[in-house]
C-alpha cells in the first residue's frame, strides 16, 4: 500500500497539468527554478510530506520529487532534461527509487535521440523500445504542459515513457475553483487526467498565481484515495 501511495503521489505531482488560462491570469513566466512543499494523505489521513524542486545549470535542468511517510516509506524521482530554442523539453534521463521498510525498488529511463531508442530498467529487468519525438517522462511532462499553455496552447496528447513503453496521455479541463491551503487561498484551474483503467481518477488544481504550480492533487483508485495539499512555495508569483 505504501508503495502505491508514494508512486501515485509522485506521478500526480510530476504530471501537474495546466490547460487554459480561462481569464484567471494573463501574466506568464519563462521556465524558472522553484520549490514547493506538500502534505499528503491516504484515505483522508495525514501520511507525511513531499517536495518538488526545479533547478538549472546553464541549459541543464533537474526536476526532483521526494516524498516520505515517516519511517515506513520514502520515494524520490529525478528528471534530467534540456530545452531547445522553441522551449520544448528534450528528455535525457529519469530515475525513481522507493523504499518501504527494508524493501527497495528502482527504475531508470535513458533517452537516446541519436540512436532513436529508449532504454529502461525496472529493478533487475531491462527493456528497450523506439524513441519518439517529443517523448517525456512522468516529471518533466508537467513542465512541458505548463510551457505549452504559456505559448501556443496544449497539444491533444502527450507522449510519456514508462518502464515498458511510450504512452499517450490526455488531460481535460473541468472549470475553475478556489482552493484553501496552509500556504494561502488560490484561484485555480481544475484538470482531470484520464486513465485507461476504470475507477481511477487523478485531479489537479493549478494556481496561475504560482506559475501554475499545483496547490492540490487527488487520486482515486477504487476504494483508496490519495491527496496532496500545498504547504509552502518559493518561485515566480504574479
Amino acid at each position: 500500500m505504501a508503495h502505491n501511495v508514494l508512486k501515485t503521489v509522485a506521478f500526480a505531482s510530476g504530471l501537474t497539468t495546466t490547460l487554459l488560462l480561462a481569464g484567471v491570469s494573463t501574466q506568464t513566466f519563462a521556465m524558472s527554478p522553484f520549490q514547493a512543499s506538500y502534505q499528503f494523505n491516504y484515505n483522508g489521513k495525514n501520511m507525511g510530506s513531499a517536495t518538488r524542486t526545479l533547478s538549472k545549470s546553464g541549459n541543464n535542468w533537474t526536476y526532483v520529487f521526494a516524498a516520505k511517510a515517516g519511517a515506513m516509506a520514502s520515494a524520490t524521482e529525478t528528471s534530467h532534461f534540456s530545452l531547445n530554442d522553441k522551449g520544448d523539453i528534450l528528455s535525457n534521463s529519469f530515475s525513481r527509487h522507493s523504499k518501504i521498510l527494508v524493501h527497495n525498488s528502482t527504475m531508470s529511463i535513458n533517452f537516446n535521440s541519436n540512436a532513436q531508442t529508449i532504454h529502461t530498467k525496472k529493478d533487475k529487468k531491462a527493456y528497450s523500445f523506439d524513441w519518439k519525438a517529443g517523448v517525456l517522462d512522468e516529471l518533466n511532462a508537467e513542465l512541458q504542459l505548463r510551457e505549452d499553455l504559456k505559448s501556443s496552447g496544449l497539444k491533444s496528447n502527450y507522449l510519456i515513457a514508462d518502464a515498458k513503453e511510450v504512452e499517450s496521455r490526455h488531460f481535460i479541463k473541468q472549470g475553475n475553483e478556489t482552493v484553501k491551503t496552509a500556504y494561502g487561498t488560490f484561484d485555480t484551474i481544475k484538470v482531470v487526467l484520464k486513465h485507461k483503467k476504470p475507477n481511477r481518477d487523478t485531479i489537479f488544481w493549478l494556481a496561475p498565481q504560482l506559475d501554475y504550480t499545483p496547490v492540490k492533487v487527488t487520486h482515486q483508485d477504487g476504494k483508496a484515495s490519495y491527496g496532496l495539499l500545498l504547504t509552502g512555495y518559493k518561485g515566480p508569483t504574479s
